[in-house]
């Protein structure tokens, strides 16, 4: 028992060895990219300098790291089976009994420790760093602080005494708040439609929207040009701005109280409940590649070849995460659940990666 806790023990340490030293890698590499790209869109102006576009890279550089994980615990497995396979350490400890799953276990512990860790930590702090780019973004690259929303548009729902209010807009513009071109669709308590408001745009100012050259028509009465129609509104800016922020902007414990504010102001809240989800999957994605891995040394063990093994690598690490993107689409524009979406490929991942390992073990 000792000496399989100590056996365990040594290929736990060179497995985050090498974790490390791909999280580093790939992460030193990925700064480069975004520092390029960064300087790309800040050429030609004169008050972005090179030590905000490293501030900005920095600040970038959580959210990248966060979709190229799979990819750093796929080779660190890859790797670190590999050379124990070519140190013969793996074929000595088989050849006395340990099994796959025996020096599996010690990676796919540290992946999923780190899983948790990410979750309850690391997610958090990236997310903040994330929202300070954004700000960071739109002060200094995007001159017209302009929000484009998805097709449907912005829809707003409100409560005033005796009615209620749908408001949407195309478009909205910050500094201050402007909805275009707005139409404010007008109920009563029961729900019956009383009528609607169009205008070119309304601004949002003190506990108050203010529709101009609006056209108001009520009750099938006749349509009535009102040259400022104003709607009391218990809205502000900071609560509007803050539900439309990017859920990668949005930290894994703050995500579930926006997506009931989403849901209250009237607002889709698709996407933050599918990224809610995905973060919750991550550890299953993140330990099927672990199996993956295990699988393809033990095929590299019985026929060989360094560089197939590295090539299905990157098909498999590529194939799974185009997967996920495409299934994440789907149920982004609501074709599939929230749910499925977000937990089928890294079910379907370690359900597979499981078989092969299984496959390669007994067969």
């Amino acid at each position: 028992m000792t000496e399989r806790w100590v056996l365990q023990r040594y290929f736990g340490r060179q497995f985050f060895l090498w974790f490390l030293v791909f999280l580093g890698s790939l992460s030193a590499v990925v700064f480069l990219f975004e520092v390029a790209e960064l300087m790309r869109r800040a050429s030609g102006r004169s008050d972005v300098g090179f030590d905000l576009i490293l501030e900005m890279g920095l600040f970038k550089l959580p959210e990248t790291i966060e979709r190229i994980l799979p990819f750093v615990v796929l080779f660190s497995g890859l790797f670190t089976f590999w050379r124990l396979t070519r140190s013969q350490e793996l074929i000595v400890a088989r050849s006395v009994g340990v099994s796959a799953w025996q020096f599996v276990r010690p990676a796919l512990l540290i992946t999923f420790v780190f899983s948790l860790l990410n979750i309850a930590v690391i997610n958090p702090i990236g997310a903040s760093m994330n929202a300070r780019y954004k700000a960071l973004e739109l002060r200094y690259l995007e001159r017209v602080p302009t929000l484009e929303l998805t097709g449907a548009g912005l829809w707003l729902r409100q409560s005033n005494d005796d009615r209620r209010y749908l408001l949407h807009a195309d478009h909205v513009k910050l500094a201050p708040l402007t909805l275009s071109p707005i139409i404010v669709f007008i109920y009563d308590e029961e729900g019956q439609y009383k009528g609607r408001v169009d205008a070119p745009q309304a601004v949002l100012k003190e506990s108050k929207w203010e529709l101009y050259d609006a056209w108001v028509n009520m009750d099938q009465s006749p349509a009535q040009y009102v040259q400022i129609w104003t709607l009391p509104t218990t809205l502000t800016f900071g609560k509007i701005q803050e539900s439309m922020a990017p859920p990668n902007t949005i930290s894994f414990w703050e995500l579930p109280r926006f997506i009931d504010a989403l849901r209250t102001i009237g607002l889709p809240q698709t996407r933050h409940e599918l990224a809610f989800q995905s973060i919750l999957a991550q550890p299953f994605s993140l330990c099927s590649m672990v199996f993956f891995a295990a699988a393809f040394a033990l095929r590299m063990n019985r026929r060989g070849g360094v560089t197939l093994m590295i090539f299905c690598g990157v098909v498999l690490g590529s194939l799974v995460y185009a997967l996920n993107n495409v299934v994440n689409a789907l149920g982004i524009n609501q074709t599939l659940p929230v749910v499925l979406a977000a937990w089928a490929i890294p079910v379907v991942a370690l359900a597979l990666s499981n078989a092969a390992l299984l496959h390669m073990e007994e067969g």
